[in-house]
């Protein structure tokens, strides 16, 4: 960039992430690359909100966009004791923002911005990074408002990239690195845009 601040090309990172690979810093700020075995993703088709869910979202009237305000998304994910999204990813992902391949869905509540999250898209693959929330369900629900947009729009891979409780308790199974690279390679080729 001309201002000095180290990144991560978009070229090198749309490169990565069709060939399975996603960065992710270390405390020093050290880019490491990842692609787990096995993987983790969200099959789409199987993905449905709780019923508690969408009464919270009833009671809370949350409302929701795509790329209102991807640059205090990613910042905000980012702000927590133990991150792996340092500067540099952080930069990376605003230029890769620009070219139109890493996008953010926000929740609002009464006109504030109560979480959201942010991750990237390539033809039929959306591939979660992380998310935040300053009300409870705040990022689930975005979470779910996403869902709803792929599916609508004919994503065929959801990814996840690593298996925790959270994401489990969203829906997130693991599969062989094998298979998801087969799901990625017809995702990828598919002519969709966010």
């Amino acid at each position: 960039m001309e201002d000095g601040t180290k990144i991560i090309s978009p070229d090198y990172l749309i490169r990565a992430y069709s060939t399975g690979y996603f960065p992710m810093a270390e405390k020093t700020g050290e880019i490491y690359w990842h692609s787990p075995d096995p993987r983790a993703i969200f099959p789409l088709e199987k993905v449905k909100m709780p019923r508690s869910l969408r009464q919270s979202l009833r009671k809370n009237n949350f409302s929701f966009t795509v790329d209102a305000c991807f640059d205090r998304v990613i910042k905000e994910c980012a702000n927590r004791t133990d991150t792996w999204i340092s500067k540099e990813i952080i930069d990376s992902y605003i230029v890769l923002h620009r070219f139109k391949h890493a996008h953010s869905v926000e929740t609002w509540k009464d006109g504030e911005l109560a979480g959201g999250l942010y991750g990237v898209a390539l033809g039929g693959a959306f591939f979660g990074e992380s998310m935040f929330s300053f009300i409870t369900n705040a990022s689930k629900s975005a979470f779910y408002f996403l869902v709803y947009k792929l599916k609508e729009s004919g994503y065929i891979l959801l990814d996840s990239q690593y298996l925790n409780e959270f994401t489990e308790s969203l829906g997130a199974v693991e599969i062989p690195k094998s298979l998801y690279l087969g799901i990625l390679r017809n995702a990828i080729e598919m002519p969709l845009k966010f």
